[in-house]
């Protein structure tokens, strides 16, 4: 991506201009998100205009962009972002997905005026499941936040060497706060790195047996974990999440992510092709996602979103 003619610098306003055009291939318009997010994430003075830029975006009708572009405000630590981040969640005609991303993204963010809103979404029947759950997180996240600095951290073990067991046995009890669990899941994931750790595959294995729990989220989450993590042992998972059609779209995506993210990796993009005439719009979208990173992890590229030298906007 380049900016004015002559230069090989791009802006933010180019970047904004990919971002929002319906007409840019949606892998290209992932990476300018990525590209945008970075900006954002610099507390420099184009912060608020990357943030801004992304926040532009949300009038797409791809529930996958969206869902995205929340993640990535999430993820700036810039507190700019919450009014922009708020209005998609208190916007009812939005896909719950994208809500359910709004809401993680502000306890990310560890927005504090956001908790009567979440308490109040967090009890509301009429809510979906996945809004409901993910506010009840948040809120925990927050708090914690409010009265600690370590935001969601694994559980500790008490242990001299780490319990895999214990901690699958509570990411798998569904009688324990969401938190608490993801606590535990978070604590799998640690143990899952280095890959050639001892620990990595059984910990991989541990986190896989919670995509038969009943929460769509929650499932959602293990698929993202594993998308961090990039462990080739997660793959038969991932493929069957991703090829199982009654499985909640929204998991079924981010399997699709994840294994995008293990594209070196012999047979996964032949795997992700089998799904691009999913008749989901955002497992189609995904797949497409996934592919473009499948292509970048198998090239070796420095960074997904190629990110140049960004100049002030014009």
């Amino acid at each position: 991506m380049s900016g004015p003619a002559g230069t090989n610098k791009t802006t933010v306003a180019d970047l904004r201009s990919a971002l929002t055009s319906e007409s840019v291939p949606l892998a290209k318009r992932f990476r300018a998100l990525f590209a945008l997010k970075h900006v954002a994430s610099t507390h420099t003075d184009q912060s608020y205009a990357a943030i801004e830029a992304i926040a532009a975006a949300f009038t797409t009708p791809s529930a996958l962009l969206k869902h995205e572009l929340a993640y990535c405000l999430g993820q700036t630590k810039n507190a700019k972002a919450v009014p922009f981040l708020r209005a998609v969640l208190e916007d009812y005609k939005e896909d719950a997905m994208v809500r359910h991303e709004s809401a993680e993204a502000l306890g990310a963010l560890g927005d504090s005026g956001s908790l009567e809103m979440m308490k109040k979404m967090k009890d509301d029947a009429n809510e979906p499941t996945v809004v409901r759950e993910t506010c009840e997180i948040a809120i925990d996240r927050i708090n914690w936040q409010l009265s600690e600095t370590n935001p969601a951290p694994p559980l500790a073990s008490t242990a001299s060497t780490p319990d895999i067991a214990a901690l699958q046995k509570t990411l798998l009890d569904p009688s324990k706060p969401l938190f608490e669990r993801y606590r535990a899941m978070f604590a799998l994931r640690d143990l899952a790195s280095p890959p050639d750790a001892p620990t990595a595959e059984p910990a991989v294995q541990a986190l896989a047996s919670g995509f038969a729990d009943k929460s769509a989220l929650f499932r959602h989450e293990i698929a993202f974990v594993f998308g961090q993590l990039s462990h080739p042992a997660s793959i038969p998972a991932l493929v069957n999440v991703l090829a199982d059609k009654s499985e909640e779209s929204m998991v079924r995506h981010e399997a699709a992510e994840a294994l995008g993210s293990l594209g070196e990796e012999p047979g996964v993009e032949e795997k992700l092709k089998d799904f691009l005439n999913d008749s989901e719009q955002v497992v189609r979208d995904s797949v497409i996602v996934a592919l473009d990173m499948a292509e970048y992890e198998k090239n070796g590229e420095m960074e997904y979103a190629m990110i140049p030298e960004v100049t002030a906007s014009a």
